[in-house]
């Protein structure tokens, strides 16, 4: 399949509604970047035994989770290279753009509002909130950041459904509240708190001291 035809390929082809399995769903990104890697080189063919030598996960496993996005290798050829990425980038939904706000703009919800690469995997942060009494024309990267005392206007108007929360810890849960009561369908959690909310709204925890924790762990047990 050419370029061409991966475009003209309709988006009902591809079933983005399935439940895979969370390991899987981890996996699938590390496949993207891959085969985009290779296809910046001009590969037109990969197998899932040179994915797996690069990126080492096995060959069976990588087979077996690609066979969930409904894209299929030819024997002794594997997958077409312009075919998979453009099924992976839209069974994963980088390919449309997600609305989102940052609560919290600390040094890390700016850090996050400067990370222009994240349009390109389909998030687009349009706002900032914060409880700081910031000037009325502040914009960090052109993206605006507003007193949280506007957010519920705001959020609506800004049709965003994402909160990327971003507070300190014992605001944590205070803060989840509020957004949800005010629109916000799914949180992308980077405080430690677990957070607590209705079934209906979907929770992605990134704690970067959980994740200190492991590999500080880890680490321990490698130099004793």
């Amino acid at each position: 399949m050419n370029n061409y035809a991966c475009k003209e390929m309709s988006s009902t082809e591809i079933n983005t509604n399935i439940k895979l399995p969370e390991p899987t769903l981890h996996r699938l990104p590390w496949y993207l970047a891959y085969v985009k890697i290779v296809q910046a080189q001009g590969v037109e063919y990969i197998s899932s035994t040179q994915i797996s030598r690069a990126i080492h996960v096995d060959a069976s496993q990588i087979a077996k989770d690609l066979s969930f996005v409904n894209i299929s290798g030819k024997t002794r050829v594997g997958y077409e290279v312009n075919s998979l990425v453009y099924v992976l980038e839209q069974f994963l939904g980088f390919t449309r753009q997600h609305r989102a706000i940052v609560y919290g703009v600390g040094r890390l919800g700016a850090a996050l509002m400067h990370d222009s690469g994240l349009v390109q995997y389909g998030l687009e942060i349009v706002a900032g909130f914060d409880i700081r009494e910031f000037q009325e024309e502040n914009y960090i990267n052109n993206i605006p950041v507003y007193h949280i005392d506007n957010f519920a206007e705001m959020r609506a108007a800004l049709d965003a459904r994402i909160g990327i929360l971003t507070v300190p810890v014992h605001q944590a849960q205070e803060a989840a509240d509020y957004m949800v009561a005010n629109g916000i369908k799914a949180i992308w959690n980077f405080t430690p708190y677990r957070l607590h909310v209705p079934d209906n709204i979907v929770i992605q925890d990134t704690s970067i001291y959980a994740h200190l924790a492991v590999m500080f762990n880890r680490l321990g047990n490698m130099q004793e």
